[in-house]
C-alpha cells in the first residue's frame, strides 16, 4: 500500500511538473492566495489615510476652520397683528382682539465689494501636513431703502430704532481683530450671539455676529447709506462668500500656486492664474441667483450658493498609493504570467514556493511605497520601492532560471509595468484611455508569445 501511495504521489508530482493545465491552476490559486496580503496592504493605506485626516482636522480646529462669510445684512424688527376671537364669559358675546407679534426682516446690500488678500502656508504635525492661511478682507458697499411692500407693513409698525447689522460666519475662532462696521461717521462693533444646534444651516454650522442698535440717521430710510469694514481671520481648507449683494464683486489675491475655484460661480477674468499665484475676480448680479434681496421672518439658508477658493494640498500620497494598490492584482497576475510563459517555453521547472516568494515580494512594493512616501514625495517613494522590488525579483529569478537572458527580461518587463502604472496614476482625463491601450498591447504581446506553446500536450 505504501509503495502504491508513493507511486501515486510521484505520478501526481510528475503531472504537476509537466502539465500546462496543472501549472495554470497552481498559478491561479497562488494569485488568489496573494490577494490576502494585498488586502491587508490596502487596509494599512486606508488606516494611515484616516490618521492623516484626524491630524489635519485637529490642526484646522486649533488654527481655524474654513471661512464662509454671509453678510453684512440689515436686520429690522417690525410688528404684525394677529386676530383672535374669544367668548366673553360675562356678556356671553363673541369678541375679537388683536395680538401684537414681533418679527424680523432681513435686507441684503444693494452693492457688496469684497477684496481679500490671502497668505496660505503649510502647517505640519509630525509627518502630516495641511494648508492653513491668514486673510485680510476689506468689505464695502451700500444699502438702499428697505422695501416692506411685499408684506404690506405700515411705517409706524417698523421699529427703526431697533435695527441692527448682522453677519454669519463659519469661523469665529480664527478672527484676529475687532469686527466693526462703519456707516457714515459712526462705528458699530459686532458681538457674537449664542446659537444652539437647532438651526436652519444643516450643511455647515454658522455663527452669528450682531452689532448694537443703529442710529436712525445711519439707516437707509430716505437715502442709500454706505458701509465699510475690515476682517482679519485665520482659516483652513477653503474660503467662500455668499453673493447677497444686488451686485456682488469679489477679488481674491494670493501667492498660492495651485488654486482650485469652487462653488456656483467661477472667476470672470482670464488672467486669474499667474506664475506667482492667482488674482481671481467674480461679479454676480441678483439676476444670476435664485433668491431676492430681502427675507421676512427668518434668514434663509444660502450656503449652497457660496463660491470661493479651496486651499487643500493637491498632492495626496495616500490617494495615489491607494490607486496604485488597485493595480496589485494586475501586477501579480502579469508577473506570474511572464514566469509561466518562461517556464513553459524553456522547460525550466519553477516550484510553487518560488512563485509564492515572488508574489510576496510584489506585495511588499506597496508597504515600501506608503512608508517612504510619508517621509518624502510620491515620485521618490515610487522609484525607491520599484527599484528595490524589481532588483530583488530579478536577482531571485537568476537563481531560478539559471541564465542571464530570462532574468533581464523579467526585470525589463517589471520596469515597463511599474512605469506604465505610474503614468496612469498621474493622469486624470486620459487615465482610462491610456490604461485601455496599454492593456490591449499587453494582451497582444501575450497572445503573440503563447502561439508557440503546444497546448494539446498540456
Amino acid at each position: 500500500m505504501e509503495t502504491k501511495n508513493n507511486y501515486e504521489n510521484g505520478k501526481f508530482g510528475k503531472w504537476v511538473k509537466t502539465s500546462i493545465t496543472a501549472r495554470m491552476l497552481m498559478v491561479g490559486f497562488l494569485i488568489l492566495i496573494l490577494q490576502i496580503p494585498l488586502s491587508y496592504t490596502k487596509g494599512l493605506i486606508s488606516e494611515r489615510s484616516s490618521r492623516q485626516q484626524e491630524v489635519v482636522t485637529e490642526i484646522n480646529q486649533k488654527w481655524g476652520k474654513e471661512v464662509l462669510l454671509y453678510g453684512p445684512i440689515l436686520k429690522i424688527p417690525y410688528k404684525t397683528y394677529k386676530e383672535k376671537t374669544f367668548k366673553n364669559h360675562l356678556t356671553k358675546a363673541i369678541e375679537t382682539e388683536f395680538i401684537e407679534e414681533l418679527n424680523y426682516a432681513y435686507f441684503f446690500p444693494k452693492k457688496l465689494d469684497i477684496n481679500a488678500t490671502i497668505n496660505p502656508k503649510e502647517k505640519k504635525c509630525g509627518i502630516y501636513k495641511t494648508a492653513v492661511y491668514k486673510t485680510e478682507m476689506a468689505l464695502k458697499g451700500s444699502f438702499e431703502k428697505p422695501d416692506f411692500s411685499e408684506i404690506d407693513i405700515e411705517d409706524k409698525d417698523i421699529l427703526w430704532n431697533k435695527a441692527k447689522m448682522l453677519i454669519q460666519t463659519s469661523n469665529l475662532k480664527g478672527v484676529n481683530n475687532e469686527v466693526v462696521i462703519q456707516i457714515k461717521e459712526n462705528n458699530y462693533p459686532f458681538t457674537s450671539k449664542y446659537k444652539n444646534s437647532n438651526n436652519n444651516f444643516k450643511s455647515l454650522e454658522l455663527h452669528k455676529l450682531e452689532s448694537k442698535y443703529l442710529s436712525k440717521t445711519d439707516l437707509p430710510i430716505s437715502n442709500a447709506v454706505q458701509f465699510q469694514m475690515n476682517i482679519q481671520i485665520n482659516g483652513s481648507k477653503q474660503i467662500r462668500f455668499i453673493p447677497i449683494g444686488k451686485e456682488t464683486q469679489v477679488n481674491i489675491k494670493s501667492d498660492w500656486k495651485t488654486a482650485n475655484f469652487i462653488g456656483n460661480y467661477i472667476p470672470q477674468n482670464e488672467d486669474k492664474i499667474n506664475a506667482t499665484g492667482f488674482n481671481a475676480k467674480w461679479k454676480v448680479l441678483d439676476i444670476n441667483r435664485p433668491f431676492p434681496q430681502q427675507s421676512f421672518n427668518n434668514l434663509p439658508n444660502l450656503t449652497d450658493f457660496a463660491f470661493g477658493v479651496n486651499f487643500m494640498i493637491p498632492i495626496d500620497e495616500y490617494q495615489k498609493s491607494e490607486r496604485s494598490s488597485k493595480y496589485g492584482f494586475l501586477v501579480i497576475g502579469l508577473t506570474f504570467l511572464i514566469f509561466f510563459l518562461i517556464q513553459t517555453l524553456s522547460k525550466i521547472h519553477i516550484h510553487p514556493f518560488q512563485y509564492l516568494m515572488i508574489g510576496i515580494a510584489l506585495t511588499m512594493f506597496y508597504t515600501l511605497l506608503i512608508s517612504i512616501s510619508e517621509h518624502s514625495n510620491y515620485l521618490k517613494a515610487y522609484c525607491i520601492a520599484g527599484i528595490s522590488v524589481i532588483s530583488l525579483i530579478t536577482l531571485y529569478s537568476k537563481s531560478i532560471l539559471k541564465t542571464y537572458k530570462f532574468p533581464l527580461f523579467v526585470g525589463m518587463s517589471l520596469t515597463v509595468l511599474y512605469t506604465f502604472i505610474f503614468v496612469i496614476i498621474q493622469l486624470e482625463n486620459y487615465a482610462l484611455l491610456v490604461g485601455s491601450i496599454g492593456l490591449f498591447v499587453i494582451l497582444a504581446s501575450v497572445m503573440y508569445t503563447s502561439r508557440k506553446i503546444d497546448w494539446q500536450n498540456g
